[in-house]
């Protein structure tokens, strides 16, 4: 498969949420989704992350977005990770990283001189009829949701 290019259609997912629901991205058919893909909840940079978004999520509802977030984590972690640190939008479980792989967010990675597979942080900025508007992959968070927002109001 080739990799996710602005101005394909995004690939569809349905997956269980963090409050044990089903979530298929055609459900935001209509609204923009920034989707973003994380490794793992209650990590440091994760939590920064989710954080980041909760904290700004006034200004991606404003400009007609939705927030989703996608990691390999279960259900039943995502709501502890949702309650502890105050998350308002949907966390859904890839526990295969199937969403991950069709989204190329699941790659090899190295640490420490060991590789590994696992989730490369990326978000994708999807418009209102399932066409990805914007990517970035390798996400480094500092200034990371000013170009997402400055993305988003192009969009307008």
């Amino acid at each position: 498969m080739s990799e996710l290019q602005p101005g394909m259609k995004a690939p569809g997912f349905t997956l269980q949420a963090d409050d044990g629901r089903t979530v298929s991205l055609d459900d935001f058919l209509g609204k923009k989704v920034v989707l973003y893909f994380y490794p793992q909840d209650m990590t440091p940079t994760c939590t920064e992350q989710a954080c980041q978004f909760r904290d700004r999520l006034a200004a991606f509802r404003a400009a007609g977005a939705e927030v989703v977030g996608i990691s390999p984590d279960p259900p039943a972690r995502h709501a502890r990770f949702r309650d502890k640190y105050g998350l308002t939008f949907p966390l859904l479980s890839d526990p295969d990283h199937a969403a991950a792989e069709a989204y190329g967010a699941w790659q090899l990675k190295k640490m420490y001189g060991r590789e590994y597979m696992g989730i490369v942080r990326s978000t994708f900025l999807i418009d209102e009829k399932g066409i990805i508007a914007a990517i970035w992959r390798n996400v480094r968070l500092k200034g990371h949701l000013d170009e997402v927002l400055a993305e988003l109001a192009k969009m307008e």
